[in-house]
């Protein structure tokens, strides 16, 4: 039996490409950077606390991420952290902005052929900029209909993008507060995509009892699940 769904809505960061190793492998070095001022488990505490105020000013995305982090070393150093360290800070956000994109296992081979049967629509959050540079350097841009570069994802955002089709659309993600949950409740179906690392303010309950979630292996399990939708 062919799939009800017609539109497909799919994610970026984390689930075409890695994108939160690359935070982490960057949040390690902070910590070395650090250390004389704050072992690394309560300084990952200050900065997630900075990464959420600066959040309604900064959005999502790595700019954000480098400005809470020199905000992050002022406050524990009490003003005291040397200007090469504010420098190396600096020099690392710019490093993770020019990291080259590495797409996740399956999505080279599987989204060609998605794209010949779904209406694929990219949603993502994030640095317009730089998630447009992303979405050019994966090689992906053609396969998708339309691109959505969004500040949040709220249950509106979906109602909109989807639209009078939410019936026959299904988000595919990895994060379960943004990708999934507000989808569902948008009335869509969802596809969840298990990421190796989940960033600590994208965590949520799985709502198991909607039947409209599924859950994947890996991306290319995406085509088998929309068979059974």
């Amino acid at each position: 039996m062919p799939s009800s769904i017609k539109i497909l809505g799919l994610d970026a960061d984390d689930t075409l490409w890695q994108n939160e190793e690359f935070f982490r492998l960057t949040q390690d070095r902070f910590a070395d950077m650090l250390a004389v001022y704050m072992p690394p488990d309560p300084l990952h505490e200050h900065l997630l606390a900075a990464e959420r105020r600066n959040l309604g000013r900064y959005g999502y995305g790595i700019k954000g991420f480098m400005l809470s982090m020199v905000e992050t070393a002022i406050d524990v150093s009490q003003a005291q952290v040397p200007a090469h360290v504010i420098h190396d800070i600096l020099s690392m956000g710019r490093d993770m902005l020019n990291h080259p994109i590495h797409l996740l296992p399956g999505v080279a081979e599987s989204l060609p052929q998605l794209a010949e049967t779904y209406h694929l629509v990219l949603i993502t959050k994030g640095d317009l900029l730089h998630q447009e540079q992303k979405l050019a350097q994966s090689g992906l841009g053609d396969f998708f209909k339309d691109v959505q570069i969004v500040s949040e994802k709220h249950t509106a955002t979906y109602s909109k993008i989807f639209g009078s089709d939410v019936q026959v659309a299904a988000m595919v993600g990895n994060s379960m507060k943004s990708d999934i949950i507000p989808a569902l409740d948008a009335g869509a179906a969802a596809i969840h995509i298990p990421a190796r690392y989940e960033w600590d303010m994208e965590k949520a309950v799985e709502p198991t009892s909607n039947p409209r979630l599924f859950k994947a292996f890996g991306f290319k399990n995406v085509k088998d699940l929309l068979l059974k939708m």
